[in-house]
């Protein structure tokens, strides 16, 4: 090997290298994504131009060895006295070979984690990142543009020996160099796209790199495996595996069918280059290319609007008004961009939120045909949310009216020192609509869509300082829906008019602020109504218990009442019974004195011996001695009680 080729490949080593340090501390210091995230195309550019200068000397070292084996063996007329092991007498060549049958497959499995975590690395880093103000994006801009040249000319150059010279050893690092020449090129015009407005391009280029390191991670995984089953052919020398088709695509467009011819025939094992399909498709690949365009320009001349959809046809950015509106259907026009169609869904129900918004932006959504995204239906709910529970990330507040009195307005405090009589609502209202005219969705506003949530903000936000909080979360909520509904129809058809008809406006989430650590807004909120709800209880308690107690006390007062006034009865007609038989049994007496007396002696003698046991004395000559016992008999259903019968 020519000592140019090595010192071509230690210059690559040492350039790589120092550019990729400085982009680095220049991309830290500017806090540029793009450069970032180039660096880690530079950082394994210095990898692979590392191994690959290594590679250089062994093979030069083996190279050297075989001239002098050569040598000694025209100076010796014989190479008997060296007919020993070979790998005694080419140890520079067993080196070489152990170098690419082991430490080249590990350095590859190596570069593959390193790309694949380099990659996941930047996916995480670029999901939600903090975007900061460029540091000094003039010189950082100037210093990229630099390396960008020097990387171009000196990865030019080496590309340009390796494919001159056959030397495969180079063009690894040569691609780096270009692609680290492009990636540098990028960096400076995201700076410039930044400071022109342009504020996420820097981010999305950042993203787009990340994806490629990606795509390198998957192709170097390819390598590998199609490296076990490739067909060995003696004498070949072997493809590197750790030098990318993809970083060599990237670094040389121009090149790509004679990528893809070197990467055929080495796959396959014999020249799938030179047969007549591949040289068929390489002299026709521009014909068919620009067959296929012009079938791409020709189906932009059919327009197919979907059911439930209108659309709208310019010419040179003017309406055609002899076309109107394209119903659903198959229409014809002028091919792009002649004539443009702009669709909408107009008899969908569309839906946009004021408030805090369910999830991540841009799912579920669609495009209204004027670069407006809007919700296609509205999110089904089907867990139970407690107030006390975040419903999202970051809730969206309003003040609303409030109409209970301050508990310092009656205790002698200034009016100053009082509290205003508003309180703090977190809502997330869905306002859902339908395009009535499409025209005026579509011509009367740059941005239909933003301006209709504009106006339902704005409707909202008026509505809640005019009403109670308490009969809002209550018995008005659906008249505040009713109003709400009606109010931004009504701002919506000022003229020029949006074109929609609004459809229903949902209070289903609307809630005081959660809060944290002292200033639990809901919690104490609801400890405030659960308060409530419990005087309330403990009042209709007690009203429940008037309401039995005392219809009870006047029942009770009533019967005692009553029964005075019946003994009065009874006792004044018993005593007007026993005077009335007093002068009827005086008039008895007076007619028949005896007979009365005799009378009454047997009446009283037989109300006494009614229910009293009688003792019968029949003879009157004996003089028997009787012993009466005079106790009260037991219950005779105890003595006479009937024995059950014996069991035989």
């Amino acid at each position: 090997m020519e000592r140019n080729i090595k010192r071509t490949g230690l210059v690559n080593l040492l350039i790589i290298s120092v550019i990729g340090a400085a982009g680095l501390i220049v991309s830290r210091y500017t806090s540029t994504f793009s450069g970032q995230a180039g660096s880690i195309f530079l950082g394994l550019g210095f990898l692979v131009a590392a191994v690959s200068y290594f590679q250089m000397r062994l093979e030069d070292t083996e190279r050297l060895e075989r001239l002098e084996f050569d040598e000694l063996t025209r100076a010796k007329g014989s190479s008997s006295l060296f007919n020993v092991n070979e790998a005694e007498v080419f140890p520079a060549q067993r080196a070489r070979e152990q170098f690419e049958r082991f430490f080249l497959p590990g350095f590859t499995v190596l570069l593959f984690l390193l790309q694949a975590g380099g990659s996941y690395a930047c996916w995480r880093w670029l999901k939600s990142p903090v975007v900061a103000k460029l540091n000094q994006p003039a010189v950082a801009m100037s210093l990229f543009a630099l390396f960008a040249i020097v990387l171009f000319l000196l990865g030019k150059y080496s590309s340009g020996i390796a494919r001159l010279k056959k030397e495969r050893l180079v063009r690894p690092g040569a691609s780096y160099l270009l692609l680290g020449a492009y990636i540098c090129f990028v960096v400076a015009a995201s700076i410039a796209a930044v400071e022109a407005g342009f504020s996420t391009f820097d981010l999305n280029a950042a993203r787009v790199l990340g994806a490629i390191l990606a795509l390198a991670a998957i192709e170097n995984l390819i390598n590998l495996v199609l490296e076990i089953y490739r067909p060995r052919v003696k004498g070949a020398a072997p493809r590197l595996i750790y030098d990318s088709r993809l970083t060599g695509l990237l670094s040389q467009p121009e090149g790509i069918f004679t990528t893809a011819a070197h990467a055929l025939d080495y796959q396959f094992g014999f020249k799938v280059s030179e047969t007549w399909l591949y040289r068929f498709l390489e002299q026709a690949f521009a014909w068919l290319i620009l067959l296929q365009l012009g079938a791409l320009f020709i189906s932009t001349t059919f327009v197919f609007v979907a059911p439930g959809e209108q659309a709208l046809l310019e010419r040179w950015g003017s309406p055609v008004a002899s076309r109107g509106i394209l119903n659903p259907g198959l229409h014809f026009k002028f091919p792009y961009p002649i004539d443009v169609a702009y669709r909408a869904r107009t008899d969908q129900i569309q839906e946009l939120v004021v408030g805090h918004k369910e999830g991540e932006a841009g799912e579920g959504g669609h495009d209204d045909g004027h670069g407006h995204e809007e919700e296609s239906a509205p999110k089904q709910r089907h867990e139970t949310v407690l107030w006390t529970v975040a419903h999202d990330k970051e809730e969206f507040n309003l003040l609303v009216a409030s109409r209970q009195q301050n508990p310092t307005a009656n205790s002698g405090v200034a009016q100053s020192e009082q509290g205003a009589p508003v309180d703090l609502l977190s809502i997330n209202i869905p306002v859902q609509f339908r395009i009535k005219d499409i025209k005026a969705w579509m011509y009367n506003y740059t941005d239909a869509g933003a301006l209709l949530e504009r106006i339902a903000t704005r409707e909202v936000v008026r509505y809640l300082v005019s009403i109670d909080l308490m009969k809002l979360l209550s018995t008005e909520r659906l008249d505040a829906g009713n109003e709400l509904k009606r109010r931004i129809q009504e701002r919506a058809d000022q003229k020029p008019e949006l074109g929609v008809e609004i459809l229903n406006v949902g209070l289903q989430d609307i809630h005081p602020p959660v809060g944290r650590g002292k200033t639990e807004v809901a919690k104490k909120f609801e400890e405030v109504v659960a308060a409530g709800q419990e005087v309330a209880a403990k009042k209709l308690e007690a009203e429940g218990y008037a309401a039995s107690v005392i219809p009870r006390a006047q029942a009770s007062a009533a019967k005692i009442l009553h029964e005075a006034e019946a003994y009065k009865v009874r006792t004044i007609a018993a005593a007007v019974a026993r005077g009335g038989q007093f002068n009827n049994q005086l008039m008895a007496y007076n007619a028949s004195p005896t007979v009365f007396m005799q009378r009454q002696y047997l009446q009283a003698l037989s109300r006494g011996a009614t229910n009293s046991r009688k003792y019968v004395m029949i003879g009157t000559n004996s003089q028997d001695s009787l012993q009466l016992n005079l106790e009260d008999k037991i219950r005779d259903d105890l003595l006479n009680a009937p024995l059950p019968a014996a069991k035989k």
